[in-house]
C-alpha cells in the first residue's frame, strides 16, 4: 500500500520546487508537501498556477522503481485520482470530466491541473485543485469545488485525493497502464469529436481517436491519423 507523509507549509514560494528540493535529498517515496499559499506557483507549458488561500496546493515525490519510459503514465493516473476527489466532493449528479492530457473539469470549466517534473529517479507530481477560489481574466473557464455545489475542507480534499492517489498507483503498478487507459477514456471526449491540438508550434484538428498504448493524443486529420505526445487541446475545430 501506498503511504503519504504530509508536511504543511502556510506559505511556499513552489510546493514543487520544494519537493524537488527533498528528492533530491533522497525523500521516500509518499514525501508530500502541502502549502496555504503559493507565492510562485507553476503549471504546466512554464504556465503560472493562481495560488490564493482556500485552495489545495499538494506536491507529492513518488519512486515507483517503474522503467523511465512508464513517467508520463503518472499524469493519467493522477489526473484520474483528482477526478474520483471531485465526484467525491461534489453532488452525486455531478461528474468530472478529463481533457488530454491531465486537464480536470466540470462542465466544461478547468477545477485542477497537474504538473510532472524528474528529479533523478523521483518523481514529483504537483496538484492544484480549486477549493474556494477560481482565478479570473484568463483564456480559459475555470471553477471550483464550492461553486459546483460541493463542501469540502481544504485538507479533507488533500485526505481524499491521496487515498485516491494511494488505490491508482497500486493498479497501475500491478495491471499496467491498460486499466489507467480505459478509465481516462471513459471521463474524456467522445471518440470522433472534433478538437484541436497545438503541438510545438504546430495546430491540428482532427476527430479524436483515442489515446494510443503510451499515452499519447490519437487524432484522424484529413492527411492521416497523427500522434500528439505534448500540446494543448481545445474542444471544436
Amino acid at each position: 500500500m501506498h503511504r503519504f507523509s504530509v508536511t504543511h507549509h502556510k506559505m511556499i514560494g513552489s510546493t514543487n520546487d520544494e519537493a524537488r528540493r527533498l528528492a533530491a535529498e533522497g525523500a521516500p517515496h509518499g514525501t508530500v508537501v502541502h502549502a496555504d499559499e503559493q507565492s510562485s506557483g507553476r503549471g504546466r507549458l512554464a504556465h503560472t498556477w493562481f495560488s490564493p488561500p482556500g485552495n489545495l496546493y499538494i506536491s507529492i515525490v513518488l519512486r515507483t522503481g517503474q522503467p523511465p519510459s512508464r513517467t508520463a503514465e503518472l499524469s493519467f493516473v493522477t489526473a484520474l485520482a483528482v477526478a474520483d476527489t471531485v465526484d467525491t466532493l461534489l453532488p452525486h449528479q455531478t461528474r468530472a470530466r478529463l481533457k488530454w492530457p491531465n486537464d480536470v473539469l466540470v462542465d466544461g470549466a478547468k477545477i485542477a491541473g497537474i504538473l510532472l517534473e524528474q528529479v533523478d529517479e523521483a518523481t514529483i507530481i504537483g496538484i492544484g485543485l480549486n477549493v474556494l477560489q477560481a482565478p479570473a481574466n484568463i483564456a480559459y473557464k475555470a471553477t471550483t469545488i464550492v461553486a459546483c455545489g460541493g463542501i469540502a475542507s481544504v485538507d479533507g480534499a488533500r485526505d481524499i485525493l491521496l487515498d485516491h492517489l494511494g488505490c491508482h498507483l497500486e493498479v497501475w503498478s500491478r495491471d499496467g497502464f491498460g486499466p489507467v487507459r480505459d478509465q481516462w477514456l471513459e471521463r474524456s471526449y467522445p471518440i470522433g469529436a472534433t478538437i484541436r491540438a497545438n503541438s510545438g508550434g504546430e495546430s491540428v484538428a482532427g476527430a479524436f481517436a483515442g489515446m494510443d498504448a503510451d499515452g499519447a493524443l490519437l487524432l484522424d486529420t484529413p492527411s492521416g491519423r497523427r500522434r500528439i505526445v505534448a500540446g494543448d487541446v481545445t474542444l471544436g475545430a
